[in-house]
């Protein structure tokens, strides 16, 4: 158990700070499957959505990460880590008043929680993600 969030290693944690998921933002979200399938063995279920299919990614049952085509054409191919916070209106104006760019403002996510999208001061993207 984390004595600091009291719960089972397997268990979801909510620590404010830390990165919390991670997604690939993919203009082909088939040929990533593919990789990473092949790659690592990687389980991939796709789940659709109001705005697109996503992909949730498990190896042996665990949760990995996601998959995602970008709402934009124009958005590249990356990988964007979630860095979980305790109150996301917050951590947004905190992060502007220290000189990062919102990409996408804060959006709900039914059920699970909200994030936002962020540039950092030297232009690296970063996700905030507030748990429910």
């Amino acid at each position: 158990m984390s004595e600091e969030n009291n719960c089972p290693e397997d268990a979801e944690d909510r620590t404010p700070g830390i990165i919390s998921w991670n997604e690939l933002v993919t203009q082909d979200p088939e040929a990533s499957k593919a990789f990473y399938s092949e790659m690592f063995g990687w389980e991939v279920e796709t789940m659709p959505m109001p705005d697109g299919d996503y992909h949730m990614c498990s190896i042996g049952g665990r949760p990995v990460g996601g998959m995602v085509k970008p709402p934009r054409a124009e958005v590249p191919t990356m990988w964007n880590s979630y860095i979980t916070v305790e109150d996301l209106d917050a951590a947004v104006a905190k992060a502007e008043g220290l000189g990062a760019h919102v990409c996408m403002p804060a959006t709900d996510v039914p059920g699970k929680g909200r994030f936002a999208a962020l540039t950092d001061p030297q232009g690296a993207p970063i996700a905030l993600w507030q748990f429910v």
